[in-house]
């Protein structure tokens, strides 16, 4: 049955904005109220329709109010981020993060009509390292546990939704941990990282990535709040590419730094504001991550339109991503190698 009022949070940011943008295009979709502390860019304020922005904080407890007053039956939590925002980002992220969902499951479990949360979470909550398995299931749980960043807040959000899940039985709880996600439109730091001119990877590893269309995780959004689909479910696009592959494909250069560089590396990038490197990140780049969707294809009932290349190719074409250096002489200095070493071993 659809919401008859539906609130999404983070409506500033491409999911939570295009999100209400949906649910306002969607006749049986009662009423939606778009929340964030700032208002989205114009052209997601357009698209918005007749949704309600309210300029809201999360974090301060007059959430409630907006909730009850507004009788809210379907809250879509969609403001956890690992895009830390200014200068004191990480700290606002955290907040944001934790401290956001704690106050607004606080104002749900308040409310006598909330019906339906759904929370956006992260294949991160799995973490990266050596004795990560080949797939992860939503039943298993991280080898080295998120010690920081975006990972371990999405860590503490689920255990704060698990413990609203027992308070309050009545409510469906869907939790959906997206892999990375991928497109011409949206802003992340992985489409950042793969947009620069030199792209450092650590020397010695070759991460598998599995990503997912920004299209694709809207859609997974929407149909959580439209259907009765409670449970936890991971949401990625179907195969992976290696690191060094994605980096080949976006026409970029292949800088391998030293583990010992790495965090010189990172804090050069971040003073020049190119991509902001966290730990868990820089973990991710090692090992990479990979997750198994079977649940989220048979009992979701969702079958992701990109698959991971795919999505990556229609970034790469989207941005318009030019290589920096022509194919044609790579192709040749490879071809002059190949034959040195060929004459090398007669």
């Amino acid at each position: 049955m659809a919401p008859k009022v539906v609130l999404v949070t983070g409506c500033s940011r491409f999911l939570g904005g295009h999100l209400a943008a949906r649910f306002a295009a969607n006749p049986d979709v009662g009423r939606v109220l778009a929340v964030d502390t700032e208002p989205p860019a114009r052209d997601v304020l357009r698209r918005m329709g007749r949704a309600e922005f309210v300029r809201a904080d999360i974090r301060n407890p007059l959430i409630a109010k907006v909730i009850a007053t507004a009788r809210v039956d379907t809250v879509v939590h969609a403001s956890v981020t690992a895009n830390p925002p200014g200068p004191t980002g990480r700290t606002a992220m955290k907040e944001m993060n934790v401290i956001g969902t704690m106050q607004l499951l606080a104002a749900c479990q308040k409310s006598p009509h909330v019906r339906k949360l759904v929370v956006k979470s992260t294949s991160a909550v799995y973490g990266s390292s050596s004795r990560d398995p080949a797939v992860f299931t939503e039943e298993m749980g991280p080898k080295d546990l998120p010690s920081s960043g975006y990972a371990k807040d999405a860590v503490e959000v689920e255990g704060y939704v698990r413990a609203f899940a027992r308070r309050r039985p009545d409510v469906l709880v869907s939790t959906l941990r997206f892999t990375n996600f991928i497109g011409p439109r949206i802003d992340t730091v992985l489409t950042r990282y793969f947009a620069l001119p030199v792209v450092p990877t650590v020397l010695g590893y070759d991460a598998r990535v599995q990503l997912l269309h920004s299209e694709d995780a809207l859609a997974v959004l929407e149909r959580a709040a439209l259907h009765d689909l409670p449970g936890v479910f991971n949401a990625g696009g179907d195969g992976v590419l290696m690191l060094s592959q994605a980096i080949r494909r976006a026409g970029r250069v292949n800088l391998r730094v030293p583990s010992v560089a790495v965090p010189a590396t990172g804090r050069l990038f971040r003073s020049a504001r190119l991509v902001d490197f966290s730990p868990d990140q820089m973990r991710f780049l090692n090992w990479g991550r990979v997750v198994d969707t079977t649940l989220l294809k048979q009992e979701f009932g969702f079958a992701p339109r990109w698959t991971t290349q795919q999505a990556f190719d229609d970034y790469v074409s989207g941005r318009a991503l030019r290589p920096m250096i022509d194919p044609g002489v790579v192709d040749s200095v490879e071809g002059r190698v190949l034959d040195l070493a060929a004459r090398l071993r007669r």
